[in-house]
């Protein structure tokens, strides 16, 4: 190689001699370890592939798990796979980055399902010990290709592999690929059906993918009882980070910088219990509790606030909780704080019962929304001589809305917000099933500078919410076990509190 062909040197390359390279590869123990035993989500995620597999017959499906995103320079932000893979693979938080699942037409029928990564390279190559994205001396021990084949129950192979497959036979100008997962990908995928000549033009090729991304979403809209199981593990480790929290809200207090003391302790036990938060915690002290979402998280917790937490864990499968408590930091709510918490409690319970089979989706909205109208109305918060009818008008009505713009409810599984891709017929105006789980989480806001509101209610924001499982006849609330009256909540703290003095757990 000459001179000006010669790779620059940056500020951290190091000189890799032959005698290095020799003696890396050399003196390492025989990795013994037995593949990795099935898993027990292979089964449900291969009843899911089946489903897909009937919906899209004689199609090459390619669901990649996305890559990694840079945070800052050359680090990057922690890993988690797309949903979509995640849900289809069976693989949860330790998927690794840039991967795929294809779902590959057979002649006779259905789909054979084979999952592409990057398997650890030998130690007797230069990616052992130099590649800082893969290699296993920088990023620790990654599954073998035997490891995936035994956990998940489908096939293996080398990404490597992946475009050759994908181009092979004339399935390759019949390939649909969840775009948003991993836009390089994406552009694969477009690059080999031009090449096998496909019929489709760009257009409809998007709306092919589109497609089939919706059809994914819409996959995960009915939990089956495994699912289910995952739902309420997510949902218990989550009552542990809230009690965590209760325990230390006088710390949060003494120690300044409150808000982000309640997050911080909500992100340990979300790291101990599971992957980590499903979502960024919501951490609202006092007025902050008005802005929805708030996840700066900068603020101070004072005696006195109320404050809004609405956090999550999720767990390793992937499944997350979403909770939203609304607590006195001293442990007794004000008459006016009660007043304004009592009237949304109220709405909770209206939108709660609004949850049954055959009710729609948007019933839950409409039955919180009729509440909050109601009790604005009788404070005379509403314009003069705007009745209860006119507010709730669709069309022209609204005023109560200035107190609460969010809706009541949304899917609720893998994703925090799941089953985003529906369209509204299958989404807000569906009917409920068994199996869904949803949110109840109506609100009221009322702005430290709304000047519309009685001054006595400034700076008081209230949200309460549940995690729901449609049931036969009704609904299960999957989160009851977390105090939501105004007495319940008080009664809460102050046995958590106390508990937590016993422990010597708050000083």
């Amino acid at each position: 190689m000459t001179s000006e062909n010669q790779p620059k040197a940056g500020h951290r390359d190091t000189p890799t001699s032959t005698e290095f390279r020799e003696f890396m590869a050399s003196g390492w123990a025989t990795d013994d370890r037995s593949p990795t035993p099935r898993a027990e989500v292979a089964d449900h995620a291969a009843r899911r592939r089946e489903a897909v597999s009937r919906q899209f017959p004689g199609e090459r499906l390619v669901i990649p798990g996305g890559g990694l995103k840079v945070r800052s320079n050359d680090t990057d932000h922690t890993f988690r796979p797309h949903t979509a893979f995640a849900h289809l693979s069976g693989m949860g938080a330790h998927a690794d980055p840039d991967s795929a699942l294809v779902l590959d037409p057979r002649p006779e029928g259905g789909h054979h399902a084979v999952l592409y990564f990057r398997p650890p390279a030998p130690r007797d190559t230069e990616e052992f010990y130099t590649d800082s994205r893969y290699g296993e001396f920088w990023v620790g021990y990654r599954p073998t290709i035997a490891d995936i084949e035994s956990q998940l129950g489908l096939t293996a192979r080398h990404i490597d592999s992946l475009a050759a497959d994908l181009a092979k036979d004339d399935a390759a100008a019949r390939l649909r690929v969840v775009r948003a997962a991993d836009p390089q990908l994406a552009e694969l995928v477009d690059t080999t059906r031009a090449q096998a000549g496909t019929s489709l033009s760009g257009p409809q090729q998007q709306e092919a993918d589109e497609e089939l991304a919706r059809h994914l979403s819409g996959l995960r809209i009915v939990k089956d009882e495994w699912e289910v199981g995952e739902m309420r593990k997510a949902i218990a480790a989550t009552h542990e980070g809230f009690e965590a929290i209760i325990a230390t809200l006088p710390e949060a207090v003494r120690k300044g910088r409150g808000e982000r003391w309640v997050e911080g302790i909500f992100g340990l036990y979300a790291r101990h219990a599971g992957n980590g938060i499903g979502y960024e915690s919501i951490c609202a002290s006092g007025d902050h509790a008005n802005t929805i979402h708030w996840t700066k998280n900068t603020g101070e917790v004072r005696d006195g606030d109320l404050i809004l937490i609405d956090a999550g864990i999720e767990i390793d499968s992937l499944f997350t909780a979403d909770i939203t408590r609304t607590l006195p930091v001293t442990g007794r709510f004000t008459d006016v704080q009660r007043k304004v918490y009592d009237a949304v409690y109220e709405a909770q319970q209206a939108g709660l019962a609004a949850v049954k089979p055959g009710n729609k989706f948007s019933d839950i909205h409409a039955a919180a929304n009729e509440v909050v109208a109601r009790r604005l109305h009788e404070w005379g918060l509403l314009p003069e001589g705007v009745t209860l009818e006119q507010t709730l008008a669709p069309e022209h009505g609204g005023w109560h809305r200035r107190w609460m713009v969010h809706g009541t409810s949304h899917h609720l599984g893998m994703d925090v917000h799941d089953c985003q891709l529906l369209l509204r017929k299958d989404y807000m105006d569906a009917e409920l099933k068994p199996g869904m789980i949803l949110t109840v989480e109506p609100g009221l806001y009322f702005k430290a500078d709304d000047l519309l509101a009685p001054e006595e209610f400034r700076g008081i924001g209230v949200r309460i919410e549940d995690d729901v499982l449609v049931t036969e006849d009704g609904y299960e609330n999957l989160s009851a076990a977390m105090p939501r009256s105004s007495h319940e909540v008080e009664e809460w703290i102050a046995r958590v509190s106390g508990a937590a003095g016993d422990r010597g757990d708050v000083q």
